[in-house]
């Protein structure tokens, strides 16, 4: 029998819904402030999330949108101009997340919070940079950041999802086998990149993901649900329960063969 010992969560989508209303918001205003009169719109942002990782999009949007785009700064290259536009729009989403702007998801500090008495350990592994990280965690939860043992974001490893490598870096830094972790994302990316990595996934959809691929995944759910606010069983099985806690965690890692 397997034994629940860490729980590992992507963090865009899946901790909170930053996507729509919090990256896409404040690109557009780093673009803004570039003197750059680009607007990405809740559709087309959609359509940008298939890159994942944020200086990736920009750099995937100027080659389908603007392939012939020269810096506006002559003496520093486009990889160099997109590093210095991501870091403008990230410090305008750090901002965003401080005024207390995105809430988490339901159920998520619920179960952070019964994880975190019973000792399971916790850890976060995702595409988004270390900043952005930091301020949700800061912004959303009490002494959020302790909570978490490993923190794997970023540029950490040299392939970003649906790539296996920052799972894998996460349970080498957990000393963990797969089969003793449960994973939550929101993407299809997401789960390419848990797959990989051998690990049980839970999917809890969200508006841009919702008609994605989750084929393999453990559970697909709307959202991990409260007492009050009952999840929807997309796929998978969740036997009697109506919201996501341990129990259910660990019935996924041990599934029952009818």
């Amino acid at each position: 029998m397997n034994q629940l010992k860490a729980l590992i969560f992507d963090v865009d989508g899946t901790l909170a819904e930053t996507e729509r209303d919090g990256h896409r918001v404040t690109f557009n205003r780093a673009f803004t402030a570039a003197g750059l009169d680009w607007e990405w719109s809740v559709e087309q942002y959609g359509e940008l999330l298939a890159v994942t990782g944020g200086k990736e999009r920009i750099w995937s949007y100027l080659q389908q949108y603007h392939p012939n785009f020269e810096p506006p700064i002559a003496e520093i290259s486009t990889k160099e101009w997109i590093a210095q536009l991501h870091a403008a729009k990230t410090a305008y989403y750090t901002e965003l997340l401080r005024q207390g702007g995105i809430a988490l998801r339901p159920g998520v500090l619920r179960l952070l919070t019964e994880s975190k008495a019973a000792g399971m350990r916790l850890a976060i592994a995702t595409t988004t940079t270390p900043a952005n990280v930091t301020a949700l965690l800061e912004a959303a939860l009490p002494d959020g950041l302790g909570w978490f043992e490993v923190i794997a974001a970023g540029d950490i490893v040299p392939a970003k999802k649906p790539a296996p490598d920052i799972y894998h870096y996460a349970l080498q830094q957990l000393q963990l086998e797969p089969q003793d972790c449960l994973a939550f994302e929101d993407s299809e990316a997401g789960l390419k990149s848990a797959q990989q990595a051998n690990l049980t996934t839970v999917i809890t959809v969200n508006d841009y993901t919702r008609s994605q691929d989750f084929s393999g995944a453990a559970l697909v759910l709307n959202h991990l649900g409260e007492p009050e606010l009952p999840f929807e069983v997309i796929a998978g099985s969740a036997e009697s329960s109506t919201y996501f806690d341990l129990a259910l965690a660990k019935n996924l890692l041990n599934p029952v063969r009818h």
